[in-house]
């Protein structure tokens, strides 16, 4: 008698399961649409508005001659440079406080931060301006010690959250403290650190209306010249122009929380 098995009743081996893929990117179309959207019919109708608005000598000179152009472009270099500085000493700064070596000097580091953003804006940026002059680089100053604080303090708080038993199998696998720090500790810390800086990018957008005080210039020299002159049409350009920057600004940022958070943090949301 044969042993075999019918060849019904053969046991086959099915093949290993494909490993999951890796989880998508959610972003969806609210997030790309709504605000875009509500920025160019705030435009659209802010243009509306100029083309039946009656101009009068003063607003046609404030606004002639590329004017608008002018302000909305250093309005723009002002947020990219200070944006730029604050992120190249906060994150940097933070994760050096993070250090065992560094931590005692936490409170007072944090402390400087916050007097930096505690005082007044217009009475730092004068205080500056006595100090070393009209021009741009005293409004980028303010700026920056303006805006340090979120991106600093949400580097600390990201890095400080990590889960030590993690920190401490990173160790334990070889890893040396340079690798911990980039492998582990910042992807982890990613979304914290993210939050801090688009809450940096609203604020450089919104304190860099108050260079035009210090001769920085951007559209706070609209903002002014409709308020001096008693001009309607200039504030409103300049105020339309501000607000439509910062939500500009803020919905790149928030774009790009989803893109650069590590993918690992998304299983199962």
């Amino acid at each position: 008698m044969s042993t075999s098995e019918p060849a019904g009743l053969v046991e086959r081996e099915e093949p290993p399961a494909a490993p999951p893929a890796p989880p998508r990117r959610r972003v969806g179309w609210p997030k790309l649409v709504l605000v875009p959207a509500f920025v160019v019919a705030m435009l659209l109708a802010t243009w509306l508005w100029f083309a039946q608005a009656d101009l009068d000598t003063v607003s046609e000179n404030a606004l002639a001659e590329g004017q608008v152009s002018k302000a909305l472009w250093q309005h723009i270099q002002l947020t990219v440079i200070s944006t730029f500085f604050v992120l190249v000493i906060a994150i940097p700064l933070g994760i050096l406080l993070t250090r065992p070596a560094f931590r005692r000097a936490t409170p007072v580091v944090m402390a400087l931060a916050n007097m930096g953003q505690a005082t007044p804006a217009i009475g730092l940026l004068a205080l500056l301006v006595i100090w070393l002059g009209i021009g741009r680089r005293a409004a980028l100053i303010g700026i920056i010690a303006y805006a340090v604080l979120p991106v600093l303090s949400n580097t600390v708080a990201g890095l400080k959250a990590n889960d030590p038993t993690l920190l401490e199998a990173a160790r334990g696998i070889g890893m040396s403290p340079l690798g911990v720090l980039t492998r582990v500790e910042l992807p982890l810390a990613v979304p914290l650190v993210l939050a801090g800086v688009r809450t940096a990018l609203v604020l450089n957008v919104g304190t860099a209306t108050l260079a035009t005080f210090g001769g920085g210039g951007g559209l706070g020299v609209l903002i002014t010249a409709g308020i001096t002159n008693q001009r309607m049409p200039v504030l409103v350009l300049g105020s339309v122009l501000t607000v439509a920057l910062a939500l500009l600004v803020d919905w790149l940022a928030s774009l790009a929380e989803v893109l650069l958070r590590p993918r690992g943090l998304e299983v199962g949301r």
